[in-house]
């Protein structure tokens, strides 16, 4: 917590808890939804693991302590009334106990898809490919992509990268949005196995913006 919010902040409940939502802090994706005591916060804040309370057996417990689907917290927020808190967390594996992605997988409405657009796609597919990564299921393509070793996902981005180039040059633009996403999905999954995050990657556009983004011709001498 930042700009002077400190726990003192927090309005726990009569029972000395607070809610707490957790969202997956690269795809945006609510993963789930708990409580927390005022020293499970503290621990959250000190150790940057989501740390809660338990209700049903009235103890403190650390996410993934037992099952390995850690959360490492990169941000805690407290909403405008006090009396919520939202960890913003780097998820390995299911956050669910039933093995789903996010808790919040039983829909009463249906779904209107939105505009399709990039923005937060990516982030989305990164997450996915980071869960199949950890958790490795039966026939899951990224985890038969991942038992050929770095060299094959390596293969696959030249592989679609010249199957863009030719789309492109054949001015197909069906074809050049289909090549292009094979080539966008097979670059994240390196980015995964690699271990860096679009984040990083949105970073350094971010920070070329307004730039060239192209390094000059060396000096001569």
């Amino acid at each position: 917590m930042t700009d002077g919010t400190t726990l003192n902040d927090l309005h726990f409940g009569l029972d000395g808890l607070i809610p707490v939502v957790t969202q997956d802090a690269r795809s945006g994706a609510v993963l789930m939804q708990a409580y927390a005591d005022r020293a499970a916060v503290q621990r959250t804040l000190d150790t940057r693991e989501a740390t809660y309370w338990s209700r049903s057996r009235a103890e403190q417990w650390v996410k993934g302590a037992t099952s390995g689907h850690t959360q490492k917290v990169v941000d805690v927020q407290l909403d405008c009334d006090g009396d919520s808190v939202l960890y913003r967390v780097e998820q390995t594996g299911p956050a669910c106990h039933t093995g789903e992605y996010s808790c919040f997988h039983r829909p009463l409405l249906d779904t209107q898809a939105p505009a399709a657009s990039l923005d937060g796609t990516l982030e989305r597919v990164y997450g996915t490919i980071s869960e199949r990564l950890a958790t490795l299921p039966e026939n899951s393509y990224v985890a038969r992509l991942h038992a050929g070793g770095i060299d094959r996902v390596l293969k696959k981005i030249s592989e679609e990268a010249g199957e863009v180039l030719l789309a492109a040059k054949n001015a197909d633009r069906a074809e050049l949005a289909t090549e292009a996403a094979d080539l966008m999905f097979h670059l994240l999954f390196a980015l995964a196995e690699v271990g860096v995050s679009p984040g990083e990657v949105a970073a350094v556009l971010q920070a070329r913006e307004g730039r060239t983004g192209l390094k000059g011709p060396k000096e001569a001498g």
